[in-house]
Order: C-alpha cells, then sequence, then structure tokens
C-alpha cells in the first residue's frame, strides 16, 4: 500500500480518484492524472486535484508541469507527485508546487515528511515562496 503525505502529514486513506486526461475530458467531476510530457491547458485549472506521474525519478519534466500548473495556469487545488517518487526529494517538488506526494512503502516516511516541511528562507525565489531572500543590512 502506497505511503500519502497530504499538507504534510501522513494521511491512512484519500477517497480522491484520478482519471487519465482523455477520461476527465468527458467528466470534470474527478482528479485529473497528468503524464510529465502532458501539456498545460487552461482547463486543468478546473480539475479538483491534479496528480502527475513521475515515471522515473530522473524525469523532471514533473517539475517543470508544476511549475507550469501554478504559474502559467494559477492552479490552486491539490497537486499530487505519483509513480516513482523518492522520499529524499520531496523538499524539490514542494518547492515546485506539489502539495501532495504518493510514496511507494519502500521509502522512508520520516525522511519524506521532513523534506515536506519546508524550510524557512531560501536564497531563490520558488513557487512556493517568490520572493528571494532579502539580504539584511
Amino acid at each position: 500500500m502506497p505511503l500519502l503525505i497530504k499538507s504534510g502529514e501522513s494521511v491512512t486513506h484519500d477517497e480522491q480518484v484520478f482519471l487519465p486526461l482523455e477520461q476527465w475530458l468527458e467528466s470534470r467531476d474527478q482528479g485529473l492524472m497528468l503524464e510529465v510530457d502532458d501539456e498545460p491547458q487552461a482547463e486543468f485549472a478546473e480539475a479538483p486535484a491534479i496528480a502527475v506521474n513521475f515515471g522515473a525519478f530522473n524525469d523532471g519534466r514533473g517539475l517543470s508541469l508544476a511549475v507550469l500548473l501554478r504559474t502559467r495556469l494559477n492552479y490552486t487545488g491539490d497537486l499530487r507527485a505519483v509513480g516513482d517518487v523518492h522520499h529524499d526529494l520531496v523538499h524539490y517538488l514542494v518547492r515546485c508546487g506539489y502539495s501532495s506526494f504518493e510514496l511507494d512503502e519502500r521509502r522512508d516516511l520520516n525522511v519524506a515528511l521532513k523534506g515536506a516541511a519546508i524550510h524557512a528562507n531560501y536564497y531563490q525565489g520558488s513557487v512556493k515562496q517568490p520572493a528571494p531572500l532579502k539580504k539584511v543590512a
């Protein structure tokens, strides 16, 4: 059974259903499942939740897709990383706009939870914290 982190906490059960793009376009009342190579479309902003399927942990297109969904489409719903999601990369997923994560049960939940608890200050801006760190005089 996969591990789920939502809003920075471990969740044991989630009722959200995610439909592949073709099915979702016909019935938009469920969550939308995207692949990392799907192009963002304006209607995606209507989805109650979006999951992005990472086929391989070293494929960064899912990070770029999250940034585009959050910035270009102003998507404010739950954005979930699924598939080959590594516990030690959760920190970067949060910075790109992901709000929930589905991890294989072989992953370390504690490491993922620490990564989901975003740090207070960064030198560079991100989707989560757009303004860069200000220099203190």
